[in-house]
């Protein structure tokens, strides 16, 4: 009679039972495979991790991801709207042993920086800086070279560069000058090409002291006259300028009919008004023709 009961009510309801916790696992989503397949899917290497945690993660320098929890502070260095000012030179630029790198700095860098006081290269390109001021380099002393190319520059007080005797190249040039300071006399290279120079802004005397003066590049300005070259220059850029004429004295000595500029290789005067052929006597000291308009 037990063995009856078993067989015929006891055995049925146990299947039952367990058909319906199978179907409750098999079935979290219609049609879908069982729980311990879906984790077999999700640790697959194949098909990527669907199923962490919500929260960002940090990766470390040392390769360790870390949770951020989400009302934690922006630890960046930069704050939204701050100005370059606010962060140390060799934190917002890149320094190296007596290298300054400040290109292209966010956000915007509108003044020279401060720099390490053995600084002796400086390039600070393709910025917002808009002023020289005496103070900016009144302290490094030690400085060889200065490129500020690609800035608003449209002013640099008297004496900005008074200090520097050791400069021997600098770059002010893609900038909003109308005039120039007086310039370091050990300069080798000096380009400002790309401003809005004209000749009231260029001092006579402005580059006749800077006896090893070798490249001068001064293309691209508004200039309406040939400035006074030294005798140490060896290659002259003044392309694109307002030039409508030259004499003897431009580049020879009217007084001195031997007289022969030996240094002078280069000399660029294309895209002038002037008419080079009508001064065949203003480059008979030139080893080579300038490059210009001659018809």
């Amino acid at each position: 009679m037990k063995a009856l009961f078993f067989t015929c009510i006891l055995v049925p309801w146990l299947v039952l039972v367990s058909g319906r916790r199978v179907n409750q696992n098999s079935q979290l989503v219609p049609g879908s495979v069982t729980v311990k397949e879906r984790v077999g899917y999700f640790n697959d290497p194949v098909y990527p991790v669907f199923l962490e945690s919500s929260r960002p993660k940090r990766a470390l320098s040392h390769g360790v991801d870390v949770d951020v929890q989400a009302d934690e502070p922006d630890d960046s260095p930069i704050p939204e709207g701050g100005d370059a000012s606010d962060l140390p030179t060799c934190l917002l630029c890149v320094c190296l042993t007596g290298s300054v790198y400040c290109e292209e700095v966010s956000p915007e860098m509108a003044a020279v920086p401060t720099l390490p006081k053995e600084t002796a290269y400086l390039y600070a390109r393709y910025n917002k800086i808009n002023k020289i001021t005496t103070k900016d380099f009144a302290d490094i002393l030690t400085l060889k070279r200065i490129d500020l190319t690609g800035n608003l520059i449209s002013e640099i007080e008297d004496g900005a560069f008074s200090k520097l005797t050791l400069l021997e190249e600098l770059s002010l040039a893609e900038n909003r000058l109308v005039k120039l300071p007086m310039l370091p006399t050990k300069l080798i290279s000096f380009n400002a090409n790309h401003n809005l120079l004209k000749t009231k802004g260029v001092k006579a005397n402005a580059f006749k002291k800077l006896t090893k003066l070798v490249n001068l590049f001064l293309g691209d300005n508004q200039l309406e006259a040939v400035p006074h070259i030294p005798e140490s220059v060896r290659i002259v850029h003044l392309q694109n300028n307002n030039i409508t004429e030259v004499s003897i004295d431009t580049f020879c000595k009217s007084n001195n009919t031997y007289y022969v500029r030996t240094n002078l290789n280069e000399v660029r005067m294309d895209g002038n008004p002037v008419l080079l052929a009508k001064y065949p006597n203003s480059f008979t000291c030139l080893k080579s023709l300038p490059i210009g308009q001659y018809h």
